[in-house]
């Protein structure tokens, strides 16, 4: 008869492990995010009303992206969640019309590169099977 290996004890609020278990649960186990975003990225809310049965998290950065036009780093510090793990949600949320990134309004408000960033997430979002083919 062979023993079986000793099971390792279940994780405690307090072991470090319980936080990387949280993030898997909190983004379904993905690693990175659909959108580039960076954190400087201004979010706004978006167009459509949120799906019913929305994670706390996710509607914590909503309600904090309703209030005022906020860039992906305070959403992050603001939540008190890990900035790839909020870099998923906010692209999922971004997917399902709930967040936007809001084009500038004046040539000098933000960079060339959040221009492109809200670009391509309207792109992503309109014509999500499209595949970009280099020249």
């Amino acid at each position: 008869m062979t023993s079986r290996p000793p099971q390792e004890p279940l994780p405690r609020a307090g072991d470090d492990t319980s936080g990387i278990v949280r993030l898997y649960t909190l983004t379904d186990g993905r690693t990175r995010p659909r959108h580039h975003l960076n954190l400087q990225t201004v979010l706004g809310p978006g167009r459509r009303q949120p799906a019913p049965g929305l994670s706390p998290e996710s509607a914590q950065i909503i309600g904090l992206c309703r209030q005022r036009r906020r860039p992906l780093a305070e959403v992050a510090g603001t939540t008190g969640v890990h900035v790839t793990a909020v870099k998923i949600l906010v692209s999922d949320l971004i997917d399902a019309g709930a967040l936007m990134v809001p084009v500038p309004q004046t040539p000098g408000d933000r960079s060339d590169l959040q221009l492109l960033e809200s670009l391509s997430a309207f792109l992503k979002t309109k014509f999500p099977d499209a595949v970009a083919k280099a020249g």
